[in-house]
């Protein structure tokens, strides 16, 4: 990225953190991210429509039309092609900036945003989109007394909203809405949900992984490939994740789209928002809300090429409690389920169903899941005994919001060329930014060139025949495969002895000079 993109995106960041900060007041901040990031989508959507409408009618022989500038009644002739198109409607009037104008004269600006938004929403019902926007707006409650104890005051704050959301240099000139500024809108909504994520601690840190670890975790799944036929992620939180293959391969080489699950209301809504922010169109999205383990609602769109996840550590699920559960397809062929204590590996069985034979699937997992015993070593053993454990990547400690433990990467695959696991101790990759670890570009790139070279590297990475796996009770932990460097320095013992001998040698004579020192001194004295 050059100089100048880096200098306005400081910018940009600077801008976003002090309106954020200045708008928040007495509103936690967790909570109030939805009002920032839904007014955020609000402005996008308004602009991108608008782009879209007037670049359509420009070219077809009307080079002064501008859609903001038409009555409500005059714009209705659009709507049904363009909801076919675009999967949703903004009627002029309910315009961002139409609505921005007149929000400080409007004294019922609760109610014609409430108006605006459920319009919106409803504009999209009877469509294919309809899924994709029904409840969107939910969580931006202009009426919550969050934003103020009063109407007038919760107006004020609207307005704020408003102004703040409209000032950010978006777009890079008026009226001119390019790829510069779906960028724009995109990275402004990631820095945000940091920034929330990094200030929230525990309470956002679930819903969050940092872009580097998104990004390393795209790469390795996508290895020797231009384009794959679509990705998924079955705890797919804002979304995060799964647009980083469009960043890493580009927007149409992920061909049929994002497929994802999450089962926080507020989180799912984001997801989806964060997909219209990255200008995926509702065509080529698929995220649902509900309870992957128990209730998947991807059976007829598995399997995936790619699956990238960073499920929720070790939480509670239904395990044996569930007498389904044993049965499904996706958890029986272990024998056995995951703990009712902890999930993970229902998770890994479940993201292993779905994978296509000539997928790869990455997954950040809690450290306990490569050596606990019990239910977890015996699903352990189903996966080292087919062969479809590929790499295990231990992680730096301190990478991720909410927590400070030292996480890992389990990649898996169907198809692969060798009856071995690949154990890379990338522990030490990290350099320290702000209160966290961060792994740079060539921390990511160590990881990768040893992934795809795939052999042993001193200290580093170490490829172990799945048959010693299993002698070491099917323990996938790295540390008991790839050998610390010894960082101790070589000491001559006998030297050490002689050098000890001089200094205690050095001892009894100033003990006898200073003894003979208070003899004088004591004889002066008497």
């Amino acid at each position: 990225m050059n100089n100048s993109k880096e200098t306005e995106r400081a910018e940009l960041h600077k801008t976003i953190w002090r309106i954020a900060n200045d708008l928040r007041g007495s509103v936690d901040g967790w909570d109030f991210k939805t009002y920032v990031l839904g007014m955020l989508f609000y402005r996008f959507i308004s602009e991108n429509l608008t782009a879209y409408l007037n670049e359509q009618e420009r070219n077809a022989g009307d080079p002064e039309f501008e859609y903001a500038a038409l009555n409500d009644s005059g714009a209705e002739f659009g709507r049904a092609e363009t909801v076919a198109e675009k999967g949703f409607y903004i009627l002029p009037s309910h315009l961002f900036d139409n609505v921005r104008k007149q929000a400080r004269l409007d004294a019922n600006l609760n109610e014609t945003l409430s108006r605006v938004f459920a319009d919106i929403e409803s504009s999209a019902n009877g469509a294919d989109s309809e899924d994709d926007f029904k409840g969107l707006f939910d969580d931006l409650d202009v009426n919550s007394s969050k934003l103020g104890p009063t109407v007038a005051k919760r107006n004020e704050k609207l307005v704020k909203l408003l102004d703040a959301i409209g000032d950010l240099p978006l777009t890079s000139a008026p009226g001119k809405f390019s790829d510069n500024t779906i960028d724009l809108f995109g990275d402004a909504y990631e820095y945000l949900m940091q920034m929330y994520a990094s200030t929230a601690g525990k309470s956002g840190g679930e819903f969050y992984t940092p872009q580097e670890v998104s990004e390393l975790l795209a790469r390795i799944t996508v290895v020797g490939k231009t384009e794959i036929n679509k990705v998924y992620d079955p705890a797919c939180g804002s979304g995060s994740l799964l647009l980083k293959f469009a960043k890493v391969l580009g927007h149409d080489a992920v061909r049929q789209g994002f497929f994802g699950q999450e089962i926080n209301l507020t989180t799912f809504n984001l997801c989806r928002i964060n997909m219209f922010l990255h200008d995926v169109n509702y065509e080529k999205f698929n995220v649902a809300h509900g309870d992957t383990l128990t209730d998947p609602a991807h059976w007829d769109d598995e399997p995936f090429e790619a699956i990238v996840s960073n499920p929720p550590y070790s939480i509670r699920w239904d395990g044996d409690a569930n007498p389904l559960l044993i049965n499904d397809p996706r958890f029986a062929p272990a024998g056995v389920l995951a703990p009712k204590s902890k999930a993970d590996l229902a998770f890994t069985m479940h993201i292993l169903s779905w994978l296509a034979v000539n997928g790869t699937a990455a997954i950040v997992e809690f450290p306990g899941v490569l050596y606990r015993g019990g239910a977890e070593q015996k699903i352990r053993q189903y996966l080292i005994d087919n062969n479809y454990v590929d790499t295990v990547i231990q992680l730096p400690p301190d990478l991720f919001f909410g927590t400070t433990i030292a996480t890992c990467i389990i990649v898996l695959k169907k198809s692969k060329r060798d009856n071995a696991t690949l154990f890379v101790d990338a522990s030490a990759e990290f350099m320290r930014s702000g209160n966290k670890n961060k792994l740079t570009d060539a921390h990511q790139q160590k990881i990768l060139d040893a992934y795809i070279e795939r052999r042993n590297i001193d200290h580093f990475a170490r490829l172990v025949e799945n048959g010693d796996i299993a002698e070491n009770g099917y323990n996938i932990a790295v540390s008991s495969y790839v050998a610390q460097a010894d960082n101790s320095v070589a000491v001559d013992i006998q030297a050490l002895n002689a050098k000890i001998a001089r200094i205690v040698g050095r001892q009894a004579e100033l003990r006898t000079q200073i003894d003979a020192i208070v003899a004088d001194l004591e004889g002066e004295t008497a």
